[in-house]
Parts: C-alpha cells; structure tokens; sequence
C-alpha cells in the first residue's frame, strides 16, 4: 500500500512544483489565446505525440470536435493518429515522417499545432515542428524534463516540472489540455 501512496505524494510533488510558478499560467493563457484567435479566424487545430501523449493529442482534438463541458458548435480540431496515415507512412518514409507529413499535406498558414513530448526529444515530433514551421503554422509544445530539441521549436513551450518518469509530465499535460480546451469554450 506504501508504494501505491506514493505514487500520489509524487504526483502532489510535482503539480505543487507547476502550481509554483505563475510563468505557467502565463503560458497556458497565452497558448488559449492563440488557439482562440485561429479558430475565431477559421483554422484549424492540429496536435502530436506518441505513446500516451498521443492519447493526450487525440483527447484534446476530440475535447474540441466533441464536447469538453458546454454545449457549442464544433471546434476544427484533429489528432494525427489514423493507424491507415501512420502505417502507410512509416512503411514508405520511416515513423520518423508520420507527423510530418499529415502536416505538409494539411497544415495551412494561421492553423495551431500542439505537440506533446514528455522528452521533447521524439524524432517524429520535431520533424513535424520543422514542417509546421515552413508553413507558418504556430507551435504550443508540451514538454518535460528541460524541454529537449523541441522547447527552441516552440512558439509557446508549457514544460512539466522535472520528474523521473514520464506518467509525471504526462498528468501535468493532461491538467494544461483540460485547462486549453476549457479556455477555449469561454471565448469561441
């Protein structure tokens, strides 16, 4: 049972660290702001990751599309995670160009990328910070740790406190998406 405990005393640790510091806060509203005036403008919201912070970028995506808390129009939102697009990709180019790719074929100046990786270091996360950057297409980055190759990529870099493993970066993520879509609701 002490271990099982612990693992919510680290969690406590780690979200008291994020609450800490008022910088993130800043970061988070101004990263809602951003996704607030690209879909106000008719973009739309594109978001990465592997792993579970791919389940992250399709929670968000489908947080906007769907319903968070209030009943609204749908919002242009899309997760980069159809098995067909990364399998096909990752057969002719490599995985390293599933992300990448979708945003060549997609991304329009003015829409928002949200990448999501716990390392920031993911080879097919920055390949598609690089491709969204040649499209004029601003970059909100969850990352952790110190932030990785991503964090010089990033428009707005909202970073989860150091933490051993990744499932601490990850449960600061999901707080900050929850905390973006409802964001979001309020102002679209």
């Amino acid at each position: 049972m002490n271990q099982i405990k612990q693992h919510f005393e680290q969690a406590k640790v780690i979200l008291d660290t994020f609450l800490s510091d008022d910088e993130n806060f800043k970061k988070i509203e101004l990263a809602g702001q951003l996704l607030v005036n690209a879909i106000s403008r008719g973009n739309k919201v594109i978001s990465c990751g592997n792993g579970g912070s791919m389940c992250d970028a399709m929670h968000f995506a489908e947080e906007l599309s769907g319903r968070y808390r209030n009943d609204r129009p749908a919002l242009p939102a899309i997760a980069i995670s159809d098995p067909s697009h990364l399998s096909c990709v990752g057969n002719d180019y490599g995985y390293a160009f599933v992300f990448s790719r979708m945003i060549e074929a997609i991304g329009q100046p003015g829409d928002i990328l949200l990448a999501i990786s716990t390392s920031g270091n993911s080879e097919n996360v920055l390949n598609a910070l690089k491709s969204a950057k040649a499209k004029k297409i601003p970059i909100i980055g969850l990352t952790g740790k110190d932030g990785g190759k991503m964090a010089s990529f990033c428009d707005i870099e909202i970073r989860a406190p150091q933490a051993p493993y990744a499932d601490r970066a990850q449960e600061i993520h999901i707080k900050v998406i929850h905390s973006l879509i409802d964001y979001v609701e309020q102002w679209v």
